[in-house]
């Protein structure tokens, strides 16, 4: 391969390869944008010898909307047309078969965000909810064995509390019943309205071994809609639920 060559090309001099499957939203290119202003333009766009855009389609797109005039690019030319359209696939999905060690990438973001250092987090890509989800997973769930946790068998004369029960806690209510039954909610209510409410409904897949950090993050599976129903059961349960 010859010495690679920076050159300084108009934006309207370059064309976009006419078969590229990658796609970037107008918010992933203001991302972009938003890389570049703060820290330069550090990837030069990849070209061939008629100005096709091979690598870098959406970071020309950013610096349109920058008004750059310019671009630096590097210009690929011992390349046989087979493999420019191979290396267009390439250049993004080799990028996408890559992982995370979540762990460190936990403590990157909790740092980056939590230390006062003068950088937007946004700037790495990740939305703020992405980074609380990441720094909340890393963190154990709690300590200890869940197995020490089971309740001992309990005598049904001597139980405290039954379906229908509603516990007053200060200004609070609390009943014990099924959230889908609508004569458990209206007892709950007593005839008043909710100003909101906040509710997680379960997704219908197996916790364990999908919901935690990389593995390293044990949840305890619960016991309604936990990857047990059918799509049809599901799909009753959801609306009986909502």
């Amino acid at each position: 391969m010859s010495d690679l060559v920076i050159e300084m090309l108009s934006t309207t001099a370059l064309t976009p390869w006419k078969r590229n499957a990658r796609t970037h939203s107008k918010k992933q290119v203001r991302q972009i944008a938003d890389s570049i202003k703060e820290f330069g333009f550090t990837n030069p766009v990849l070209i061939d010898r008629q100005n096709q855009i091979l690598a870098g389609h959406g970071r020309v797109e950013a610096a349109k909307l920058m008004g750059m005039e310019e671009v630096p690019c590097v210009r690929l030319e011992d390349m046989t047309e087979a493999q420019r359209r191979a290396y267009v696939l390439a250049d993004n999905k080799l990028a996408l078969n890559a992982g995370w060690d979540y762990e460190l990438l936990a403590e990157e973001l909790k740092e980056l965000s939590t230390t006062g250092l003068d950088i937007d987090v946004g700037l790495t890509g990740f939305s703020i909810a992405e980074v609380d989800s990441i720094i909340a997973d890393a963190a154990p769930e709690e300590l200890g064995n869940p197995d020490d946790d089971l309740l001992p068998a309990v005598d049904p004369e001597s139980v405290r509390c039954r379906r229908g029960d509603i516990w007053q806690v200060g200004p609070h209510r609390i009943i014990c019943g099924d959230a889908r039954d609508w004569d458990t909610i209206a007892a709950l209510m007593d005839g008043q309205l909710a100003t909101a409410v906040i509710t997680d409904p379960p997704y219908n897949v197996k916790i364990d071994g999908h919901v935690g950090g990389s593995g390293k993050i044990k949840h305890r599976e619960f016991a309604m809609a936990s990857g047990e129903m059918s799509t049809s059961d599901f799909t009753k349960f959801l609306k009986a639920a909502l």
